[in-house]
């Protein structure tokens, strides 16, 4: 009887919850562009209006302002996935040390440096470009809920002073008084590499910083198709919209989790739905009863994990734990609303912090990650060097998004750089198999991630199996 009341409790906060992004949600949303409805020709054309097209075409414009670069964006800029998001704009380029330790250990030390480096120009670009976002350089804190957690913890600490990463290990005292939750066993204090922004923000502001460069941007403009108009590397590339077209020398296709205008290409991405609250401003009595004086974006350590961080106007936004992967790689509005897993996450929420047992909702949504096999961003080069892609950032696209654009850049312009050397950059990632093998596959996948959080970690043959085979998920 007492969950009953727990969940009966959190059906009445959320029931004003509106089912709309939070970021998104703002009186000071810029006004829409207008749609292409006529043939022109560009040197550079971005196809998504997202973090990636947005930074793709902030840096073409920066290292060569005669350039015309035209961004098609089919609905509005940032949002989608760039306007739903927790707003962790994190330095590593690997989904994490662990994950590129596994992958490219004799490149970890560049991709570390280069990540670094990437964070540094982000807040370069927003100073310069005078991007109010609510940029705070935070840190991250990791932590602990479960007993063999604790242990993980202590295991990524030894590794990350190994390779010269700046963490603290906190015991249950230290962890609860930096933010106060009874849950808490342990934590693990990144200080310097991950920054808070306000999502939607930071992409209007780069719509805004690219416009006042020059770049033309098409909101509206859905891409239908992309054709060469010759097997040379000089012939230009054709990009065709319900109402016009381009004509461009190249082309960055920055389209996210949605399917990419290169056939080929879809098979290495699967969208996969992630879940969000964002509660009513909590008051000083609030603020206080939860400690979180360091502002530092929080987030659990087992398979099916939380993240959470505080607004500029201290709300909690609480999400992830689920992620809902659809048959047929369906995306839509109505994968979005999904009461289910909402009160799962408000009944989460009151588990971290009872002390906020009477805190509302305002917003509840979901919005589509680009998952692929090795959980960080693969590239692509095509059409005789004419077309560069980028995606699958698998959930830490803020801050890696600018490091692609980048990439995307170098390998479009035919120029070799430390980054087109990478590794990372020349291969892929393993794709996913047909339906309905891929959806067999990830709803096994699920499950045996919660079956091992239920049972002290361990991983079961199926997990073993993906260890394996090179797409074995251990956040």
């Amino acid at each position: 009887m007492p969950g009953n009341v727990v969940v009966m409790d959190r059906v009445a906060a959320l029931a004003d919850a509106v089912p709309l992004s939070f970021w998104l949600d703002d009186s000071e949303a810029p006004e829409p562009l207008a749609p292409l409805a006529r043939t022109t020709r560009a040197d550079l054309t971005v196809v998504g209006g997202g973090y990636s097209g947005l930074w793709a075409a902030l840096l073409a414009k920066e290292s060569d302002p005669s350039r015309d670069v035209v961004v098609l964006e089919g609905d509005r800029c940032g949002w989608a996935a760039s306007g739903r998001n927790g707003g962790f704009c994190a330095a590593t380029l690997t989904h994490g040390l662990p994950n590129g330790i596994e992958r490219w250990p004799d490149e970890l030390a560049t991709l570390e440096r280069l990540g670094e480096d990437n964070l540094d120009g982000i807040e370069r670009s927003i100073t310069t470009h005078g991007i109010e976002c609510e940029f705070e350089r935070t840190g991250s804190l990791d932590v602990a809920t479960e007993p063999w957690q604790v242990d993980d913890l202590g295991r990524y600490a030894t590794m990350a002073a190994e390779h010269g990463a700046d963490v603290r290990l906190l015991d249950q005292d230290e962890v609860r008084a930096e933010v106060h939750s009874p849950t808490y066993l342990a934590g693990l204090l990144e200080p310097s590499g991950t920054a808070l922004v306000h999502p939607a923000k930071l992409a209007w502001g780069l719509r805004s910083a690219c416009l006042a460069l020059g770049v033309r941007i098409f909101e509206h403009t859905p891409v239908t198709g992309l054709t060469s108009s010759g097997p040379g590397p000089a012939d230009p590339i054709t990009i065709t919209t319900a109402h016009g077209q381009v004509t461009s020398t190249k082309v960055v296709l920055a389209t996210n989790a949605f399917p990419s205008p290169v056939k080929r290409l879809r098979k290495y991405t699967v969208p996969v739905y992630d879940y969000v609250l964002m509660t009513e401003p909590l008051s000083a009595e609030q603020m206080e009863s939860i400690g979180w004086t360091g502002r530092q974006g929080l987030g659990g350590v087992g398979n099916q994990f939380l993240y959470y961080r505080l607004s500029a106007d201290n709300r909690i936004l609480f999400g992830g734990y689920d992620a809902i992967y659809r048959y047929g790689r369906a995306m839509g509005p109505d994968i979005e609303r999904d009461p289910t897993t909402h009160r799962r996450l408000a009944e989460l929420f009151e588990e971290t912090f009872p002390q906020l047992a009477d805190v509302r909702f305002t917003h509840a949504w979901a919005g589509a990650i680009d998952t692929c096999s090795r959980f960080c961003a693969f590239f692509d080069l095509g059409h005789d060097g004419r077309v560069a892609s980028v995606a699958g950032y698998t959930g830490m696209g803020v801050g890696a998004s600018r490091f692609g654009a980048q990439v995307a850049l170098d390998l479009v312009s035919g120029t070799e750089t430390e980054r087109t050397r990478l590794t990372m950059v020349r291969t892929k990632p393993i794709p996913f198999p047909p339906e309905p093998l891929a959806s067999i596959g990830i709803q096994m996948t699920r499950w045996s991630l919660a079956r091992a959080d239920a049972n002290r970690g361990k991983r079961n043959l199926w997990l073993k199996a993906l260890d394996a085979a090179g797409m074995g998920f251990d956040s």
